[in-house]
Order: structure tokens, then C-alpha cells, then sequence
């Protein structure tokens, strides 16, 4: 088919990939669309994983890549980077001509992404808005969501909420999310060396051995007091004697470089025997292994996200995840030591979890593909006006 419409998904980071991996199969084989994939972010540096690695096992080979973090890990190196990114993805938007970018959910890397379509006029598509948290995130998301043409949205409430923000009902379509049926599809039994080929360090469990799953990502706006908050998780988990920990390293973040510090303390100290500690897994992988753990442990999204799917138990500290909507498996504390610590206990112990279907269903792809092939049929409107009038 000759005018394929060219779209763009950006993926700045290992979770961007998770949530839209089946969309991506979707839109690669739609006789009406050319897929470009652009990584940014920490999806191209090597100590967060080799995401483009990932990507090209999964069939994914023709991929764009720019480089705009700027080094430090601190609030002023977020800004900036964010800067950065504004001006390398105008230059790649301009050069490739999309005819729509598709931006997913609230981390800093997508805001630039955002400005840099909507200042050229370009269609952006988002995946995500309309959910409420803690952080940064709460800020860029809603940010985004005003900058968007068409929104692609998760659950009821977050739909709602973008009426109430004033967007046109006619652009704001229910679909769920599309991390879930990544969910629906790999869950499933650890395979015998699933952790020897995921490269960790440190007492790696075997594949028949229980564990929890840490994850713990910096809050940015309370960037003072990140170091107290990992030392206290820290401590919570150094009391864990009979189950293994799998830790996966922070995002890029504010903070992050704090975080890491205090988890090679940990680890070079020998604080703690039964921990190893892993960079990245592919979206299917990471489903495995949340779906076979005991309890996920942390603030990560996918602890309420996908874990309410499997369902796995969660606790989910602090307020990165603030006001989030939540299935049966969550249970949220603050960051004291002793009421993780019993929190965790509490969730390993817990006998059975109810599923939940918030977040999807499993065919989120196949929605939003349906509604993609009709809304390109005719060029797609850039303006933009509050639908209070």
C-alpha cells in the first residue's frame, strides 16, 4: 500500500517498552502505517540495561537512537537533560516528517517529546493520561495530556478525568493499558536458567527457589530525603533471612545516583547474603519474574499495574504512587523500616489474592490499533480548545 502513514513511538526507558510492546507488533504490520522507533533517554546507556538489544530480538531491527542525558543524576541534570531532548527531538521529528508520535505515560524523558510534536504541528497520541500519583510524574503526565491530540486511556476514572481537564470526548477513547497484555501473554513458570541468563550479580536464586522482587525508584520531589528513605528500605530487607532478594537498579531519575550508591554499600559491605541484583529484564521476563515472587516490594507502577493483573502482592512505599487506583494486592506504608518490614511479612504470608481487571484486559493493542486505522483515514486536527464552551 503506497502512502503508508509514517508513526512514530519514542521509548525513552525499559518500562515505555513494556507498555507498548504489543502495539508496536500491531502497528509493523498494519497495511496503513510505517512504524519508526526512536529510543532516547537511558534506553540507549548501557547501565540501564541494553534495551536496543532487547528490541532487536524481538524483530525490532531498524531503530533511531539519540543521546541527551546529561550526567549527575541530580535536579538540575533532569532539567537540563529535558532541555536537551527538546532540541534533539525537534531535529529528528523535522527530519522524518511523522505523520503522528505516539508519547507514553509521565516520565520527564517525554515531556520534550511532547512540546517538540505539538510545536510542529504533529499529531501526538497518548498512551496513559488521566491517572493520578506522587513526584514529578503527576505534574508531566497532566502537562502531556494538554499537549496531546488523542488520548488512549486505561481505566474509567482516568477518562473522566481528562473530561474534567477539558478535552474533547471525542478524542478520548477507553482502551486499557497495553503493559497488560504483555501480562496476559508471559505469565508464567521461571524457565530453568532464567536468572543466569538475565546476567545477575550477587546469590542469584535458582529457578525453584522463593524470592521478593525490590524495586525502588528516587521520589524527585523529595530529593532531600532520598538517602534516608533507601537507608530505611535497606534495613527492612537485610532483616529477610529465608527468602531470597532480586533488586532491580533505579530508573534515571533525580536521586538515582544516591540510590545506587547506598545498594553497592550493600552489596560490596556483604550487609546481606541472599541478594543479587539485576539491570534490566524484557517485558516478558519482568511479567515472570513479579509473577512467580512472593511479594514485590518498592514504588514502582507495575507493583498496582500489571501485579493487580497476575495478581502478585505489593507493598508500595511512600507517595511515588499517590492517589494511584489500586486492585486487592496493594498494601502501602510509609518509609519506616519496621512497617515495611511487617508490611512484607503480612504479603508473603497472605493466602490468596483477588484478580482485578483495572487496568485491562489483555487486547488493549487491538483496540487501539482499530481506532488508530480509523482516525488516519483523514488528516488529524492539531487544534486544540477546553471543551468547557
Amino acid at each position: 500500500m503506497k502512502n503508508k502513514k509514517k508513526i512514530c513511538i519514542v521509548i525513552n526507558n525499559r518500562a515505555n517498552y513494556a507498555r507498548v510492546k504489543s502495539l508496536l507488533y500491531e502497528i509493523r504490520k498494519s497495511k496503513k502505517f510505517e512504524l519508526k522507533i526512536l529510543l532516547g533517554a537511558s534506553a540507549v546507556l548501557n547501565k540501564f540495561g541494553e534495551l536496543d538489544k532487547i528490541l532487536k530480538k524481538d524483530g525490532f531491527r531498524k531503530l533511531e537512537k539519540i543521546f541527551s542525558i546529561v550526567e549527575g543524576g541530580n535536579l538540575t541534570t533532569m532539567a537540563k537533560s529535558t532541555g536537551l531532548s527538546l532540541i534533539e527531538f525537534t531535529t529528528f521529528f523535522q527530519k522524518i516528517n511523522p505523520s503522528g508520535v505516539i508519547v507514553i505515560a509521565d516520565r520527564f524523558e517525554n515531556l520534550s517529546v511532547a512540546i517538540a510534536a505539538s510545536y510542529l504541528n504533529i499529531p501526538l497520541i497518548h498512551i496513559q493520561g488521566g491517572e493520578v500519583t506522587g513526584s514529578i510524574d503527576e505534574k508531566v503526565r497532566h502537562s502531556i495530556t494538554k499537549l496531546s491530540d488523542i488520548h488512549f486511556v486505561a481505566t474509567k476514572r482516568s477518562r473522566d478525568f481528562l473530561y474534567k481537564m477539558g478535552e474533547n470526548k471525542e478524542k478520548v477513547f477507553l482502551t486499557g493499558c497495553p503493559s497488560i497484555d504483555v501480562a496476559h501473554r508471559a505469565k508464567s513458570k521461571l524457565p530453568k536458567n532464567f536468572f543466569i541468563d538475565n546476567k545477575g550479580v550477587g546469590n542469584v536464586p535458582n529457578y525453584k527457589e522463593k524470592y521478593i522482587t525490590v524495586m525502588y525508584h528516587p521520589e524527585t520531589t523529595k530529593y532531600n530525603y532520598i538517602k534516608k528513605q533507601i537507608k530505611q528500605l535497606i534495613e527492612a530487607i537485610i532483616k529477610i533471612k529465608d527468602l531470597k532478594i532480586v533488586w532491580l537498579w533505579p530508573n534515571i531519575d533525580a536521586g538515582s545516583d544516591i540510590i545506587s550508591k547506598q545498594l553497592r554499600v550493600l552489596r560490596e559491605k556483604k550487609l546481606i547474603d541472599n541478594i543479587s541484583f539485576f539491570k534490566n529484564f524484557s517485558p516478558e521476563d519482568y511479567i515472570k519474574l513479579i509473577y512467580n515472587c512472593q511479594c514485590l516490594v518498592g514504588n514502582s507502577s507495575s507493583g498496582i499495574r500489571e501485579s493487580s493483573f497476575l495478581p502478585t502482592p505489593s507493598v508500595n512505599i511512600g507517595f511515588r504512587q499517590k492517589n494511584r487506583e489500586r486492585g486487592y494486592n496493594v498494601i502501602d506504608v510509609g518509609y519506616d523500616k519496621d512497617e515495611i518490614y511487617k508490611a512484607i511479612t503480612y504479603q508473603i504470608n497472605k493466602k490468596k489474592i483477588k484478580k482485578t481487571y483495572l487496568y485491562g484486559d489483555g487486547f488493549s493493542h487491538k483496540r487501539i490499533i482499530k481506532i488508530l486505522n480509523r482516525i488516519f483515514e483523514k488528516k488529524v486536527s492539531v487544534e486544540k480548545e477546553l471543551n468547557y464552551l
